[in-house]
Formats: structure tokens, sequence, C-alpha cells
């Protein structure tokens, strides 16, 4: 499915042209009806000569809304640019062609509105004023189109033409991670909230687990519909309206983002690549204050250039750009830049990192070698690039962090593997860039080594603990990957490597071992003297920490010396086995026992008895049965 969108000065007839295309008045306001005049974005669609549906945005033209415009065309597949035959290229077809050629809209038509009104050789004439004016942009070549919608002179013609255009056009990549940018939000009684956009990229379906960001507000697709039709699926470059199960009208605005939770993170800086206008009117110069429009969101930042001080019109290079508020980008989306004041589009350009992670060094040579990469890098430069950008990850979502489908990037993915440049952890599902996997093992090693300094008599870390302390080194944008499996997979290959052992719930260092000094071993040993001393009447755990400490009792435990049955009551690890055989041999005799009866077969008190019972209880070696226990079966 596509989306085309319209573009052009103010009353050159641009929702007229939409009406007469589609049969449907994209003006949604009343203001809008009463003033003629598109104050905001209006949405219609139309069916080719083919058959197919496409989307159609309708933006305004006045310089005063240019930054709704600016909302609505970010998603379009091609763009309709409307000139008025009777008064050719004004202010608001330049700027809006400025805009397009930044957005690098891949393809479209020219159309020549109100061509009725005009003699053939005038349309001739504002006809070459127009392909002076597209010299150089991406419509450079478009077919320019005569029409008029009042007559309905080259309509026909004009729905052939975007038939033909859309057809030739390269479908956009698919890599599987849907996201949406909101360009409307309202509310329908008995439904709640409801979003549009412009899907791009992947599908949604009724009933999925999504996130609006930034935010991370977590809701659910509970309707979908495309030109008003209600469907199961949405797919990729279709215009959807999304009813939203879990958040409230008043949470969600314009420029946030619908997406699958885990898949999409916000930031307030990004590495771009910078093209200044060359009809802008001053240089831009490092740390000016710019307007950062992306997707359908609009924020306040800086921009910090790289590689010099200032940009002059009409040249390109390297920024960073810091955002006053979070916005969603990945590597590759276009975007545009306004000055605040005076009012005007400045430039524009293309997301190299959404997620730098520290403001970089100017002027830096590595940097921007980096950068370099980045924009033009091979396919395995990508990956490796987004690998060690993410650390180790599942190749789906290296991929997609890459920009990249899975087939175009396969032997991209076989060649660094044989270079040994990427890890397969887990098969194709958990992967690494070889600098990746040495920081992470770098980030396990400080960890265990740690935890063992300040535990020198445990024999390990327990798992739940390392993974969250791992995890607080995890970035943000990537928490909600850090998973369990993804967890236990790393720890399976470092294990695997020698790096560390893992033992049921416990992970330590390789190296790392147990060892008493002499002092501790005889408290130790005075400690178990105590215990055969009256192996059924045990100092209880208090008494323990008292001879021998918390520390010291903690490992005698955790190696299996003692078995602690209670909060109270421990026992030597013979004893302990000593006391199970003899009640499963009287249990295998007698059938049934009673506390009292294991009490004077032990010659204790009722105390040690009553923990011993209750804990082979919950080893599933007893059962109670009233007063009694008899073996579980």
């Amino acid at each position: 499915m596509y989306v085309i969108g319209t573009a052009g000065h103010v009353d050159h007839g641009k929702s007229t042209l939409v009406e007469a295309l589609t049969g449907i008045n994209p003006d949604r306001l009343k203001e809008e009806r009463e003033r003629q005049m598109t104050i905001d974005l209006g949405f219609a669609w139309l069916t080719l000569p083919d058959g197919e549906e496409v989307g159609v945005v309708d933006v305004p033209g006045h310089q005063d809304f240019i930054e709704n415009m600016l909302a609505g065309v970010g998603g379009i597949d091609a763009a309709l640019l409307v000139v008025a035959a009777d008064e050719g290229v004004m202010p608001q077809t330049r700027e809006h062609l400025a805009i397009l050629d930044l957005l690098q809209i891949p393809t479209g038509l020219i159309v020549l509105t109100k061509a009725d009104l005009v003699e053939a050789e005038w349309v001739g004439l504002v006809s070459s004023e127009v392909r002076a004016a597209v010299r150089g942009t991406v419509l450079e070549d478009a077919l320019i189109v005569p029409a008029s919608a009042r007559t309905g002179l080259g309509i026909a013609e004009l729905k052939r033409h975007i038939e033909t255009v859309l057809a030739a056009k390269s479908p956009r990549p698919d890599i599987g991670r849907p996201r949406l940018a909101v360009d409307r939000v309202f509310s329908l009684a008995g439904f709640g909230t409801v979003v549009t956009g412009t899907l791009l990229d992947g599908q949604l379906n009724v009933g999925d687990e999504v996130e609006i960001l930034p935010g991370s507000l977590p809701a659910r697709v509970r309707g979908l519909q495309t030109h008003k039709t209600k469907i199961e699926t949405g797919r990729s470059s279709s215009r959807l309206a999304i009813n939203l199960a879990g958040v409230e009208r008043s949470q969600v605005r314009r420029g946030m983002v619908v997406a699958l939770p885990g898949t999409l993170a916000a930031t307030t800086l990004l590495d771009a690549q910078l093209r200044h206008l060359s009809q802008a009117a001053f240089a831009l110069k490092h740390n000016s204050t710019i307007k950062f429009f992306a997707g359908a969101s609009e924020v306040v930042g800086n921009v910090r250039l790289l590689d010099r001080d200032e940009l002059a019109p009409g040249e390109t290079g390297w920024a960073q750009l810091a955002l006053t508020e979070p916005v969603v980008a990945v590597t590759g989306d276009h975007f545009i830049l306004r000055r605040p004041s005076p009012s005007e589009t400045i430039g524009g350009g293309t997301v190299a990192n959404p997620h730098p992670g520290r403001r970089h060094r100017r002027h830096s040579a590595a940097v921007l070698v980096q950068l370099e990469t980045q924009e033009r890098g091979t396919p395995e430069e990508l990956l490796l690039a987004a690998l060690d950008r993410l650390g180790p990850v599942s190749l789906a979502e290296a991929l997609a962090e890459a920009g990249q489908k899975r087939d175009d990037m396969e032997a991209a993915t076989a060649e660094l593997a044989r270079s040994g440049a990427l890890i397969e952890i887990d098969g194709e599902n958990v992967v690494a860039s070889r600098n990746a996997w040495v920081k992470f093992e770098a980030g396990l090693r400080e960890t265990l080594a740690t935890y063992h300094a300040s535990h020198p008599l445990r024999s390990g870390m327990a798992r739940v603990e390392l993974k969250s302390r791992l995890g607080q080194k995890v970035e943000a944008r990537r928490r909600a990957s850090w998973t369990a499996r993804l967890f236990n997979v790393l720890v399976a290959h470092a294990a695997a490597t020698g790096v560390v052992e893992a033992t049921g719930g416990l992970v330590r260092l390789a190296e790392h071992q147990v060892r008493l000094t002499p002092e501790q071993q005889q408290r130790v040993a005075a400690l178990v003297a105590d215990f055969e001393r009256d192996p059924y009447n045990t100092p209880s755990a208090k008494d323990c920490d008292l001879v021998i400490g918390q520390e010291l009792l903690a490992a005698l435990l955790e190696q299996g010396r003692l078995v602690q049955l209670s909060a109270d009551v421990v026992f030597l690890s013979e004893t302990y086995a000593g006391m199970v055989q003899s009640i499963r041999q009287a249990l295998d005799v007698k059938g049934k026992i009673t506390v009292a009866e294991v009490r004077d077969m032990f010659k204790t008190s009722r105390k040690y008895a009553l923990a011993l019972m209750e804990y082979l209880d919950t080893q599933g070696i007893t059962r109670r049965v009233g007063d009694q226990r008899v073996l579980r079966a």
C-alpha cells in the first residue's frame, strides 16, 4: 500500500484537487471550510485505475502552518507538488519543494491546477518556470500534468500517472519493526482513544500489545481501520486508525510513536548529517537553537557541529542534535530543521545514530571516521556498528538497528562470523560483535570479582542478583530486551569459554575458590565439636552466628556441611542424613509416625522433632495426615 501527499503554496488548489481525485473533502475543521483555507492535515484516499486504494495526506500551504505541513509529509511515498497555472511558482512552492528534497521523497508529480483559467501558451510558460524551480531536486524529472478540479481536465490522466509512478517505485524496506508516527488523536464514544498515522515498516494486528513513545505507555490494539474499513492486520506503508485500549486521550499527542514493546526507544541526542539549504539567509553556527521535525514530532534543540564552527548555506556537515524533549528516530530517518526566529526552513538531513550515548568531542578524526562508516558503510560495517552499539542481542534486533532486512544481510552475517568479528552465542538467535562481547565479559568479571571480594566465603553469586547488577549497565533503550533467557544464554557462553562456572542458581568466576584462614578453620572445628557432642540437640542458628559469624555460617550452609531446618534449628549434614534414613525405616515398618515418636526416637525436644518433620514435608519426603506423617508416594 502507498500514501501520497500534497505540497504547494496556499490557495493553489491542493484540497480542491484532492476532493476531485477522491470525492472526499480533506478539510476536517469547521474553520477550514469557513475560511476556505487548509490549516491542519487532511486525509482522504483514492482508487487507482487498477483498483488499488492509495492514501492521501493533504497539507496546509500557508506559511503560518508550515509546521503542520511537516507533520504530514514524513511518511509519504510520493508527492503531488501543486502549482496554480494562473500564479506560477510562489514562496511556499519553493519552501515545500525544499522540504520534499530534504526528506528525499522518492518520487512524485507536478500538477498545474486551475489550467482552465489560462491559455495553453501560458501553461507552457508556467511549466518552464516550474521546471527551472525543481532542477537539482528529487522532482527534477517529475512529469508535469495540467489539471482543473472545476472542469475535470486532466483528473483521469493524473490518476493514471499516479498509478505509473507508484508502480515504478521500490517498496519500503520491511525489517519487521512496526512504528506509526501519530499525526492525529481523538476519542470516539464507546471506543475510547483513536490515533492515526502512516505505518512505517512491519505490521500491526488487532490484539497486539504496544507501547507509546516517548513515555513507554503500555496499550493494546483494540481495533484497526484503513480508509474507514475495519481490518485485522495493518501493513507497512498504509494509513491506519488505531483504537487503543489502556490509554486516555489526554496521554497521547501528535508526534508520539506507536511500536511493539521494547523495539524502539526515545532519545534526546542523535548523530546526523546536516544539509544547510543554499537559500538560507544565514550560516548555521555551532550550538544554534533550532526546531527539529521528524515523523510527526516537533522539538526544540541545539545543533552541535562536529567538523566545523559554522555551516554555510549549501554546505553539508556532521553534527549532534541535542534536543530539549525526547523523540523517536531510527538510523536513516530524514528530518527537517527550522530556525525559530526569524521563522524559516534552514535545512535537514539524515539520522546516522539515534543513540550515540554521549556527546562527541568536536573536531575528532576518530568520531568523523565512525560517522562516515555509519553513513556509507558496507553491509558488514553497518551490522558490526549496530552490534557494537547494542552489545549482545538477538540477530533480529541487530538487523533492525542496522536498518537492514535479514535476507539482505545473510552474506554479511556469514562473513563477519567467518572473520571472527561476529560471535554466534546461541546459533543465529543471539549474536555479539567481538568488541561487544569483550565489553560484556569485562563487566561480568568485574561484577563477580567485586562480589567475591565482598563475600569471599560464598561459592558464587545468585543468578538473579547477577542479572540485576549487569542489567543496571544496560542502556535504558535496551532494558526490555534484557530478558532472563538472554542473560542465561550469555552466562552459558561465558561458562563454555571458561570465564565462569555456573551451578544451579549460583555463578562464580572460574578461578574463585572458598578458602578458610587457619583462624576460621579453628572456629569451624570448635562448632562442629559442639554439634557432635549432642548431635540431636544442637546449637541454634543464633548461637552458630555468635561462634563463627554470619558469613562463615552461610558458607557452611552453602557447602552443605550444615543443614538449616528452620530459623533456629541447624544439624550437621551427616546427622540430618542419618535421621532421614531412620525415619524412612520406621515408616516402612509402621506406616505412620508422630512428632512425639520422632522426639523419643532421637532423645531430643519437641522443637527439634517438629522442625525436622516440617522440613521433611517441604522436601517432599513425608506428608502430614492429621497429627501423623506418612511417606510421600
